[in-house]
């Protein structure tokens, strides 16, 4: 196993969503490698944790990524975190990202968890896929 490919696959991941025109739409320029500092208003996606698993084979090193989306809004009910939501989803199921380093071989979907936090005045939709890699 390697967690060489890492670094790449989360910069193609980002690259995606920041391309993704109806994911745009809804969100603007609020798509973030990390939380936002302070107390950010509206509606905004970050990337979150991830775990890694060995994948390799015999046919060479691979790993297997759990990785986190999260869309958190403070708008009133979850229709407004859920369209968001989709647009995450549609933008990276099935993806073919090209990495600076490896290869990815399949994105999958594995995942929501949808939920109040702060006192109930934000909402948060944390999305979870599985990236595989080679390299």
């Amino acid at each position: 196993m390697s967690y060489a490919v890492s670094a790449a696959l989360q910069a193609a991941i980002y690259q995606r969503l920041r391309a993704a025109a109806p994911l745009a739409a809804l969100v603007g320029e609020a798509i973030h490698d990390a939380v936002p500092p302070g107390t950010p208003t509206g509606t905004y996606v970050s990337l979150g944790p991830e775990d890694v698993r060995d994948a390799s084979d015999a046919t060479g090193a691979g790993a297997e990524h759990d990785f986190v989306v999260s869309v958190v809004t403070d708008e009133a009910g979850f229709q407004a975190a859920k369209a968001v939501a989709a647009a995450v989803s549609d933008a990276l199921v099935g993806a073919s990202l090209v990495l600076a380093r490896g290869r990815l071989v399949g994105l999958w979907f594995l995942r929501a968890r949808a939920r109040r936090t702060e006192a109930g005045t934000l909402r948060r939709i944390d999305l979870t896929f599985r990236a595989r890699v080679e390299g």
